[in-house]
């Protein structure tokens, strides 16, 4: 067993207090390698915010979780090597599928877990978040649950159609569960398609693709029946199309890829919405950033050459994330 604290992690309960008194929102970042991880923490000390290091279940089969709990462990110090004093970071389990997923990741130092059972009928929704919240409140681990289903895909995260969040079951799911926490569905999508083509109207002015607005009416409902209650969005990438345009220049082929308009997430973050996700933004300006180095130099074999361009221009997007959209800089904990 190894708890959280002992590797300098945080958990959300204060960070999500403070972020719906101040009306911006934390930044949840997925990390799956040592380049984003590295992006991820530069960008947040050098903003001075809050950061949730968020971990799939596709990213500890990738990177192996052993690995990952040092590489969090390993982020403590090198934002203080950095020259941040007391740095707030959340390792947290993003769409945990079981209990045993949520005590494996509780167990090994994690500080923040979520159990997604939107898939399941409600009771049983209800019945297997109460179970995680119980095991992981031991350890004073918070609990994210969620209801409602959001489309799109995301590693082993998948579904066809988004069923928005019903307002009228938050007060008993948050009473019965005990979660500290509660992703809700109002739109949003996981990954890079978020939506159909015959779901958008095109901008005559730009000719790109424009999304149909999120369901801000079904979160005023939530907020008011959870006056204060940590609200969260799930699939809020906005799919810079810079780096869409980038991918396809460089000879990749990403067609109708579209995202969240920034406006919108900025919207949220100033409501009872505190912690935004965010995983896709970073796969793109990685993958662009690859692609562009390769296609310039081909002869070029030293991963260093085009994973260090990578590292920086996730970290130019992870700042302007933090700064333009959440809110979150200068909100570290005095």
């Amino acid at each position: 067993m190894v708890n959280y604290k002992d590797l300098g992690l945080v958990n959300t309960r204060e960070m999500f207090a403070r972020a719906i008194k101040g009306g911006y929102a934390i930044p949840a970042f997925n990390f799956n390698n040592m380049e984003q991880l590295q992006a991820i923490i530069k960008a947040s000390v050098e903003t001075k915010s809050p950061v949730i290091l968020q971990v799939s279940k596709g990213a500890r089969n990738y990177a192996n979780q052993t690995l990952l709990r040092y590489m969090a462990e390993g982020a403590v110090a090198f934002a203080k090597e950095l020259g941040c004093e007391h740095p707030e970071i959340v390792l947290h389990l993003d769409h945990g599928d079981s209990f045993e997923l949520c005590k494996s990741c509780v167990d090994l130092g994690f500080s923040s877990v979520m159990i997604d059972g939107s898939h399941l009928p409600y009771e049983e929704n209800v019945a297997l978040t109460k179970k995680v919240v119980e095991y992981a409140h031991q350890y004073d681990v918070t609990v994210e649950g969620e209801l409602g289903v959001l489309a799109g895909v995301e590693d082993e995260v998948s579904a066809e159609h988004h069923t928005y969040t019903n307002p009228e079951e938050v007060i008993d799911f948050s009473s019965r569960t005990g979660c500290d926490s509660l992703a809700i569905s109002i739109g949003t999508s996981h990954g890079a398609y978020k939506f159909k083509p015959e779901q958008c109207h095109v901008d005559p002015k730009t000719g790109r693709l424009v999304p149909p607005p999120l369901a801000f009416d079904v979160l005023d409902a939530v907020m008011e029946k959870l006056p204060g209650f940590p609200i969260v969005l799930h699939g809020s990438s906005s799919v810079p199309q810079e780096y869409v345009d980038m991918i396809n220049k460089y000879g990749g082929k990403l067609e109708a890829a579209i995202g969240i308009p920034e406006d919108e997430l900025r919207k949220a973050a100033k409501s009872a919405v505190c912690k935004i996700n965010i995983d896709s933004d970073s796969r793109l300006a990685m993958t662009a950033a690859v692609r562009k180095v390769l296609f310039e130099k081909p002869a070029e074999f030293d991963p260093r050459k085009y994973l260090g361009p990578a590292r920086d221009e996730m970290e130019k997007m992870y700042k302007h994330k933090i700064v333009n959209v959440l809110g979150s800089d200068g909100k570290l904990a005095q």
